[in-house]
């Protein structure tokens, strides 16, 4: 299976956000200093993961992706996955397909929902190397593989895509690079599955 190519690298512009802070006032002497904000939620631990070989070495080399790896097989797109060049692919932890609820994510690795499997898949892949310097201090959508826009948002402290969090950047594989997130991603129209048929 060849994974599609963009339209276009016009199509895939990430588009940068105005630089609307810059030209904030300083507030005046007098004023009592702001109260400390709330502390923000901990992101989850990093996996750590380390670059080994192309993206599947890469993930298999790990042990927080077992999940996808073995939907990624199931959907049958391990092989261009590992060879297709110049992919970013934000790769859901173990711990973020465990976010699901148990009969839903059964469902969704179900023979007969291999097709849903690979539009989900495949929507969390972009043909273009999007490293964090890209990301950082923009805001705009990118095209995912399954054709569907992902809003990329970096103009806070913590990168994301969608309502995803990245809780790792940059990690080059030889054939594109990883951004890990804490949620799965699900295309707009599409209907996670709820019940499992028979395996």
């Amino acid at each position: 299976m060849r994974l599609p190519m963009l339209l276009s690298a016009a199509t895939a512009v990430i588009l940068t956000a105005p630089g609307l802070g810059w030209a904030q006032t300083t507030p005046p002497a007098a004023a009592p200093p702001a109260a400390a904000p709330p502390a923000a939620t901990a992101l989850p631990a990093s996996p750590d993961l380390v670059a080994h070989g192309d993206i599947v070495s890469t993930l298999q080399g790990s042990g927080h992706f077992s999940i996808l790896l073995k939907a990624v097989n199931d959907a049958q797109l391990s092989a261009t996955l590992a060879s297709t060049p110049n992919l970013t692919l934000f790769a859901p932890t173990d711990e973020a397909f465990h976010q699901l609820p148990p009969a839903q994510l059964d469902a969704l690795l179900a023979p007969s929902n291999a097709s849903i499997l690979q539009k989900v898949l495949i929507y969390h892949l972009v043909h273009l190397d999007i490293d964090s310097s890209k990301i950082k201090g923009a805001k705009g959508p990118v095209q995912s593989v399954e054709q569907s826009q992902l809003q990329l948002d970096g103009s806070g402290p913590v990168l994301k895509v969608n309502d995803a969090d990245i809780i790792q950047s940059d990690v080059r594989a030889s054939n594109g690079i990883i951004q890990v997130i804490d949620k799965v991603l699900v295309p707009p129209g599409v209907q996670l599955p709820t019940v499992s048929a028979s395996r």
